[in-house]
């Protein structure tokens, strides 16, 4: 048996993650879940949120929206629409795209996507609470 789990988290522009690790939380769509070594072979599709991965005793965190994870013969997979490592999070940036979310909302103009404004504003929220974690 192996003893040890190797985690790769790709997005369609780059490998944002590659790194053998000793345990994974990730977002699940039916809730989060965890991932340790020799687990059994999974596939879920994942929601906006935290994917939090541990090498000894510390704790790493990377911004996912969306996509699915796959679990083969200690090999986790993400493929995720956009992942961004914690330390790698523009504050200020998420913090603007915050803003704009919250103005589209509160305006409420006809033409307004509700569900896109909501998961823009959920996005932003998340980045702005994992650089805070820096």
């Amino acid at each position: 048996m192996s003893t040890s789990l190797q985690l790769e988290v790709v997005t369609p522009d780059k490998q944002v993650v590659s790194e053998t690790v000793d345990y994974v939380s990730c977002p699940g769509v039916e809730g989060e879940f965890g991932v340790l070594v020799n687990h059994v072979s999974l596939l879920s599709a994942l929601k906006i949120g935290t994917l939090r991965y541990d090498v000894g005793d510390k704790h790493q965190y990377v911004f996912v929206s969306g996509g699915f994870a796959d679990v083969n013969n200690n090999v986790m997979t993400v493929l995720a629409e956009s992942a961004e490592l914690a330390q790698d999070i523009d504050e200020g940036r998420a913090r603007a795209a915050k803003e704009r979310a919250e103005q589209r909302l509160a305006a409420r103009d006809e033409k307004l996507d509700v569900v896109r404004a909501e998961a823009s504003l959920q996005r932003a929220i998340i980045r702005l609470n994992l650089a805070g974690m820096r």
